[in-house]
């Protein structure tokens, strides 16, 4: 009766059809509020933008999951199935290709209510070339890319601070992307990244989201305020006992302009010195080593958020824009010395509210002499 009523154009068409007209509006609206200067003229509150997002992206990422299993299911019963197939077995195998296609959405709950605010400690010994001795076993705190929003709570924030503050760092900083958009709690963020408490103090740079949302000033003269040093094309030198440690800072490089790569940044680089460069993405690093910086620290890639292990290789997103995608690499300097890299996983989600694979990391780096 159903489909009758729906060919005749009664109540069940016009439902459906209002129900498809529904989820079309919420593919757009959601895909609408990932647009920054539409989001800058439109003004939609943040949580109830963070909510359609999260809801359409979390949709898209499970139902395209369960489509690709079912087909993929359907495609290895008609290479393996036979006419006079046992009936019972073929219920049995088609349960089971449904559960597999629930699955996606499965691992999208796990992922966006449990591994999503399942906060790890990583802790690496970074090697150093000359490494001086008042600086062996130097101690450096990393959080990046904490989005604070709808999907990362101040509360949230205040759990990843507590738990850096336990791992006392000679050197807190901040690798960029605070927020996601205009109008994310960028005061709350930068309230509880002051909590930090590091004997050299809190150094940090820019990402691009805070260029997306034009909080860059903002940003830097209310960290200010807070005791946060936002370094834009500036360096500063921290005095440990005899030994000196030279940080530069850089705005996030927009891989549009990936052929002017740190473009003077050479001159921040202090002879004599172990020299740190923070910098938001880190397909700089190649650059940031010719250039003779013993250590960069970046984030950008989440460590892909979603990484899946295929014949012991991790496949994500960010694997197509950087093959440098989480954790520890080196690439030899000019002067023969290497050069060191860390990507760190970051804290927040970006788009989809989920972590699979790449949980939300807070890194602690030690100088070690290579």
């Amino acid at each position: 009766m159903l489909a009758a009523s729906a060919r005749r154009g009664g109540p069940a068409r016009k439902l459906i059809l209002a129900f498809l007209a529904g989820i079309g509006l919420l593919l757009a609206t959601g895909i609408t509020f990932q647009f920054h200067g539409l989001v800058r003229f439109l003004h939609p509150n943040p949580w109830l933008r963070g909510f359609v997002g999260g809801v359409v992206f979390l949709w898209l990422f499970n139902s395209t999951g369960a489509f690709l299993i079912h087909r993929i299911w359907l495609l290895m019963q008609e290479r393996v199935g036979a006419p006079d197939f046992d009936p019972k077995r073929r219920k049995l195998v088609s349960l089971a290709g449904s559960a597999l296609a629930a699955a996606p959405f499965a691992m999208g709950g796990y992922g966006t209510f449990i591994e999503r605010t399942n906060f790890h400690i990583r802790e690496v010994d970074v090697p150093i070339s000359n490494l001086p001795p008042d600086l062996q076993g130097l101690r450096i705190l990393q959080l990046s890319d904490i989005h604070i929003g709808p999907f990362l709570s101040e509360r949230d924030l205040a759990r990843v601070v507590d738990e850096s503050r336990n791992l006392r760092p000679h050197l807190a900083t901040i690798t960029g992307d605070l927020i996601t958009m205009g109008g994310d709690p960028l005061d709350a963020c930068l309230r509880q990244i002051a909590r930090l408490r590091a004997e050299a103090g809190i150094l940090g740079c820019m990402g691009n989201h805070e260029a997306y949302a034009n909080a860059q000033g903002y940003t830097v003269e209310q960290g200010g305020k807070l005791g946060i040093n936002f370094l834009r094309d500036r360096a500063r030198t921290l005095k440990f006992g005899t030994a000196t440690l030279n940080v530069a800072g850089v705005d996030y490089q927009s891989v549009s302009k990936r052929a002017n790569y740190l473009t003077g940044v050479e001159r921040f680089v202090a002879p004599g010195t172990v020299n740190l460069l923070l910098a938001h993405n880190p397909d700089v690093f190649p650059v940031a080593a010719r250039k003779g910086f013993d250590l960069t620290l970046s984030g950008h890639t989440h460590g892909g958020q979603v990484t899946v292990e295929i014949l012991n290789q991790y496949v994500n997103v960010a694997r197509f824009f950087t093959p440098f995608v989480s954790g520890y690499y080196r690439l030899a300097q000019p002067s023969g010395s290497a050069a060191s890299l860390y990507v760190t996983r970051g804290v927040g989600t970006i788009a989809l509210p989920i972590r699979l694979g790449a949980p939300p990391e807070i890194s602690l780096l030690k100088l070690t002499r290579a």
